[in-house]
């Protein structure tokens, strides 16, 4: 999840990289007033928000003084050995400029998703800053709620999962196909993360104006905050704005840290070609 990022060092862009920040999956709670209400959304007719072919462009910068690096989101879709049909979200982030020259990082993230689900099947985490590189794979077996997670060479280990559960990247994707948005409606997300259970608080804040070098939108401001065994982490708090209709893009996001914030800016958009998954 998030950690706190020092610049230069190399946690850049890994703080974005994975909106991977947070979010998480089906099950939402407690409503406006806070009441104990516990609902699981079906799975919608067809997904509205995003199709294969949507690539969303960003500048991520410290605080809006300098630019850190870009990130790309991609919407894919391929076949199962099954036959069937699913997505495959992808997201690029590098390092530029200073950032690039002092500590270069070059990230990539996947998130294979089920649309009939409305969950992840599979993540995959590849990093590389600096000299070092890593990868984190996590593998989901929804019939027998557990997950498989490796880290690099390591021995694997297997989690138990809620149902639903979403990974650092679906997530997102999945915040975007919720309909009911309303002014003060919490939810809370389960999301397997690092090999952890987390569960992600929604926060849905205001409607407001944004403008980016992608354009002018109305956007549905949101705050996501990370959870681990039911306690709020003191960390990881994230804001987002979305557009506010059935596309619902992440056009602004920003990770607070100790001093200052990451932001990332939607600079270009390319919208996806609709397809009836089989």
């Amino acid at each position: 999840m998030i950690r706190p990022v020092k610049i230069g060092s190399s946690r850049v862009l890994r703080t974005s990289v994975v909106f991977c920040f947070l979010v998480h999956g089906l099950l939402l709670a407690a409503s406006a007033s806070g009441a104990a209400e516990q609902t699981i959304a079906p799975p919608p007719v067809g997904i509205q928000a995003f199709h294969p072919g949507e690539t969303l462009t960003y500048d991520v910068s410290w605080s809006s003084m300098f630019s850190a690096g870009t990130v790309t989101m991609t919407v894919e879709t391929e076949k199962l050995p099954d036959e069937r049909e699913v997505l495959r979200f992808v997201v690029w982030g590098r390092s530029q400029g200073l950032v690039d020259k002092v500590f270069p990082v070059n990230d990539a993230v996947q998130s294979v998703f089920d649309p009939l689900l409305m969950q992840s099947l599979s993540y995959s985490l590849r990093e590389s800053y600096g000299k070092k590189k890593r990868l984190r794979v996590t593998e989901f077996d929804h019939a027998k709620k557990t997950a498989v997670c490796r880290l690099n060479e390591d021995p694997t280990e297997t989690l138990t999962i809620p149902d639903p559960v979403q990974d650092g990247l679906s997530m997102l994707y999945f915040l975007r196909t919720k309909e009911d948005l309303a002014i003060g409606r919490h939810m809370e997300i389960d999301v397997v993360d690092s090999g952890k259970n987390w569960a992600i608080e929604v926060s849905v804040l205001a409607r407001e104006k944004v403008t980016t070098a992608a354009g002018k939108f109305d956007t549905i401001k949101i705050k996501t905050h990370p959870k681990y065994k039911g306690v709020f982490t003191g960390k990881g708090e994230v804001f987002l704005w979305l557009t506010d209709d059935d596309r619902k893009i992440p056009v602004l996001m920003k990770s607070k840290l100790k001093v200052g914030s990451f932001v990332f800016e939607l600079t270009d958009m390319k919208p996806g070609t609709h397809k009836t998954m089989h």
